[in-house]
């Protein structure tokens, strides 16, 4: 166990990496080209802290040939087609190299058992085929995608997905929004390197918080399960499922030579393993974020604190559709609220009225976080039609940090006003939504979460 561990480090800790491709094949139907080649270079010597080595197999770039690198490889990258990668593969794996990421795909079954031929007798572990882009570290630059520039910032979520595709909208999502990531793999094919060899690296690194995936299907399904049992009392695991209707099943066979079981029984041991299953893309990275920067929430009883009334109702009504309920506020609580500010009905939802600003909010949600009948708190801030400013959500974070164990989410409803409000808030350690349905959904995550645990610790 331990020797496959240190060759899966090699795919995310290398010293050294070895870019193999081709400055002149390029693909009729197919992933390998120059530009992609040359895109990769370019990540790898912008943002990677370690040596780069470049291989161009008809010899315009770096190296001709693998055997004349100086050094002995730990990572190598391998950008070329099918029948060309399997000859720089078997040299790959004679000259040492720990790990291998495979980008390109359309390996035939024959092509596949070379491979793992290489992997038997060389003890190379293999990432793909069809990865599309491989892996990211933030913590080291390790990037080894095709898209100039896109690097995520770092972060505590690591996100695993089986589609290049869906794992390029997850990437592009998490560097639009500054979402912080810790490691990106893309799983291709799984020939060697699965989803169970990830996990089992992803439990000892420090710098995952939360692990997410996207898969079509589960090749090791038994330890998948018992894996995820051992990991998730410390860092929760979250899935999106594609292939679930009987279309996309066959689908997904194909596209990524998946094995698709029952939606059923896949639900049934995720709940075992005490994974949470998402439905969405967007609820993946919602509930991510969550994860991240709150903690597990206790128990069911939500308040809600607004500078608007509309939005604070439909919070109400989205709270109760994820199955959460609306505090009862202590008499106290209430008392001491409509003392502070006469105008302020503080039932729950409480609506501040529209000039609230930094000091009410701080107040206000203070007096409701110490309430014991409230496990955790919906906020929202709107910016039109009210007199609250951007800076003034900061007391949003200052009153939070001092209720450690109750979450608090944070909605500045719209567009422009997310955006600002976002700028103030992005590296804190509050969760923002655009609308209340998001931060409800994001409020039952928790909520779930803290149910496996209290269940793990029985």
């Amino acid at each position: 166990m331990f020797m496959k561990l240190e060759k899966v480090e090699a795919l995310f800790r290398p010293r050294r990496v070895v870019l193999i491709g081709s400055t002149k094949i390029r693909e009729r139907i197919g992933m390998a080209s120059p530009e992609l080649f040359e895109n990769v270079i370019y990540n790898i010597k912008k943002y990677f802290k370690g040596e780069t080595y470049i291989v161009d197999i008809h010899g315009k770039r770096g190296f001709n040939s693998l055997g004349k690198i100086p050094v002995d490889p730990e990572l190598i990258v391998i950008m070329l087609p099918p029948k060309v990668s399997l000859k720089q593969a078997e040299k790959s794996a004679e000259k040492g190299a720990k790990a291998l990421v495979i980008i390109t795909g359309g390996y035939n079954k024959t092509q596949r058992e070379k491979l793992l031929k290489l992997k038997e007798k060389f003890g190379v572990r293999i990432l793909g085929p069809n990865t599309i882009m491989g892996v990211i570290n933030t913590e080291n630059g390790l990037n080894t995608t095709f898209e100039r520039d896109l690097m995520p910032k770092k972060g505590g979520i690591a996100v695993l997905s089986q589609s290049g595709g869906i794992g390029a909208c997850l990437l592009d999502w998490a560097c639009h929004y500054g979402i912080g990531i810790s490691k990106f793999v893309f799983m291709g094919d799984k020939i060697d390197i699965d989803d169970v060899d990830i996990l089992c690296y992803l439990e000892n690194d420090k710098e995952t918080k939360v692990i997410c995936f996207y898969m079509e299907g589960i090749k090791n399904g038994r330890a998948f399960i018992e894996t995820a049992k051992k990991i998730v009392k410390q860092k929760p695991l979250l899935v999106l499922k594609g292939g679930v209707t009987a279309e996309a099943a066959k689908r997904a066979i194909s596209h990524t030579a998946s094995i698709v079981g029952s939606d059923q029984v896949f639900n049934a041991a995720l709940k075992k393993a005490g994974i949470i299953r998402v439905e969405t893309i967007e609820e993946l990275m919602d509930a991510a974020i969550a994860l991240e920067k709150q903690p597990p929430l206790k128990g069911d009883r939500i308040a809600v604190v607004s500078n608007v009334g509309g939005p604070a109702i439909i919070a109400a009504d989205a709270l109760a559709k994820q199955g959460l309920k609306l505090a009862q506020l202590s008499e106290k609580t209430k008392r001491s609220i409509e003392q502070l500010y006469p105008g302020v009905d503080a039932s729950n939802p409480i609506d501040m009225i529209a000039d609230a600003r930094a000091e009410r909010y701080r107040r206000v949600l203070n007096l409701v976080l110490a309430d014991p009948n409230v496990d955790g708190a919906m906020v929202i801030n709107m910016l039109k039609s009210c007199f609250f400013k951007p800076e003034d959500a900061k007391a949003i974070v200052e009153t939070a940090l001092k209720f450690p164990n109750k979450p608090v989410v944070d909605v500045p409803a719209g567009g422009d006003d997310f955006e600002l409000v976002h700028e103030v808030l992005a590296e804190t350690s509050i969760p923002l939504y655009n609308i209340p349905e998001k931060a409800a959904k994001a409020l039952r995550i928790l909520r779930e979460y803290g149910k496996i645990i209290e269940k793990l610790n029985c």
